[in-house]
C-alpha cells in the first residue's frame, strides 16, 4: 500500500450530495442538512456542491451561506468535502476560503471549464493563483477532473507539477473520467507520494482500491450509501466481487434516466416528500411516466433506503 504523506479525515466514500430546492430556486438548506445526517449515518462523507449537487446552477453566496448553515447544524466538516471550482478566480478563491475558514477536510475543485483547448501552463496558473490567493496551510484541495463534462483533459505531467509545487495542498483527485487506464496511470504515478485518487463512480471502486487508490466519490453513493460505504470497509473480503456486482445493478437502474433526476425521484419517493423532485433549469424532472417505471424498477431488485 502506498505511503500516506497526507493523513485524512476523509472516508473512503463520499456523495455528491443531491441538493433540495425550495419553490423560489434556492436551496432548502434544512432539508439538505437533514439529508447529508443520513448519509453520514451510513458511513459516506460529503462532496456537497458537486456535479450531482447541480452546484454549476447556484451562485456563490448560495453556496457559502448553504455551507454555513450545515456546518452549524452539526455536520461534521471533517468529513466533508465541497466543491469549489468555478469559471472565475474570484469566486473560486472565495468559496475555498469559506470551507477552509469551516474547517472542511478538503475542496473539490473543477477546472475552469468554459474556455476549450487549454494549455497546462494556463490551468496550472488556475489553481495556482487560487492556491496563493486563498493562502492557508490548511487548504487540502482535490481536483476534480470530469472531462466528459468539462472537455479539459489533465494531463499527468499537469498533475505531477501541482503535487511538486504544493506538495502539502494538492493532496488528491477524484476522476470522474470513466477511462480506467488514465485513473489507474494517475494512482502509479502519484499515490506512492501520499495522493489520494477517488474513482468518480463506484463501478470502480474494487478496482480503485485493488490498485492503490482511496475511494469513489459517486453519484449513487446518494442513494445506496450504506453498501456502497460496507464494500469500501470490507474490499479485501471473499465476497467483495460479488458485492461490487450488487453496486453495479443499482447504478444500471439510474444510469438509465438522468442520473440527478432520477436519484431525486427515488429520495421523493422513499422519504415521501415529492418537493425533493425539484430540479434547476436546464435540467427536467422525470416525466410521471419515467418516474413510475424507475421506482418499478428498484422495486424488482428490492432496492430500498431505510432510515431515509
Amino acid at each position: 500500500m502506498p505511503l500516506t504523506l497526507h493523513p485524512s479525515t476523509l472516508p473512503a466514500v463520499l456523495s455528491p450530495v443531491l441538493t433540495p430546492f425550495k419553490a423560489d430556486g434556492n436551496p432548502d438548506a434544512q432539508k439538505l442538512l437533514k439529508q447529508c445526517k443520513w448519509l453520514e449515518s451510513n458511513g459516506v462523507g460529503q462532496a456537497v456542491f458537486g456535479t450531482n449537487s447541480e452546484a454549476n446552477s447556484m451562485s456563490a453566496p448560495q453556496k457559502m451561506s448553504t455551507l454555513t448553515a450545515l456546518v452549524e447544524g452539526g455536520l461534521n466538516p471533517a468529513h466533508m468535502m465541497p466543491g469549489t471550482g468555478a469559471t472565475s478566480i474570484d469566486a473560486t478563491v472565495n468559496m475555498t476560503r469559506h470551507a477552509v475558514n469551516l474547517k472542511c477536510a478538503g475542496v473539490l475543485m473543477l477546472p475552469p471549464f468554459y474556455y476549450k483547448d487549454v494549455t497546462d501552463d494556463g490551468l496550472f496558473a488556475y489553481f495556482s493563483e487560487v492556491i496563493q490567493k486563498v493562502g492557508s496551510d490548511a487548504l487540502q484541495v482535490y481536483i476534480y477532473n470530469i472531462p466528459p463534462v468539462t472537455k479539459i483533459n489533465l494531463s499527468l505531467s499537469l498533475l505531477e507539477r501541482l503535487t511538486k509545487e504544493y506538495p502539502k495542498t494538492v493532496v488528491g483527485m477524484k476522476d470522474s473520467s470513466g477511462d480506467w487506464a488514465y485513473t489507474e496511470s494517475v494512482i502509479k504515478l502519484l499515490a506512492p507520494t501520499g495522493f489520494r485518487v477517488y474513482a468518480g463512480s463506484e463501478v470502480f471502486l474494487m478496482r480503485t482500491l485493488r490498485a492503490g487508490g482511496v475511494g469513489c466519490i459517486s453519484a449513487t453513493a446518494n442513494v445506496n450509501p450504506h453498501a456502497i460505504a460496507d464494500l469500501a470497509a470490507q474490499w479485501r473480503e471473499s465476497n467483495a466481487d460479488e458485492r461490487q456486482a450488487g453496486l453495479d445493478k443499482v447504478r444500471s437502474v439510474f444510469a438509465k434516466y438522468q442520473m440527478i433526476a432520477g436519484m431525486k425521484t427515488a429520495v421523493a419517493h422513499f422519504s415521501n416528500d415529492s418537493e425533493w423532485l425539484r430540479v434547476r433549469p436546464p435540467l427536467m424532472q422525470l416525466n410521471s411516466e419515467q418516474q413510475a417505471q424507475l421506482i418499478s424498477e428498484l422495486k424488482q431488485i428490492n432496492f430500498s433506503m431505510p432510515g431515509l
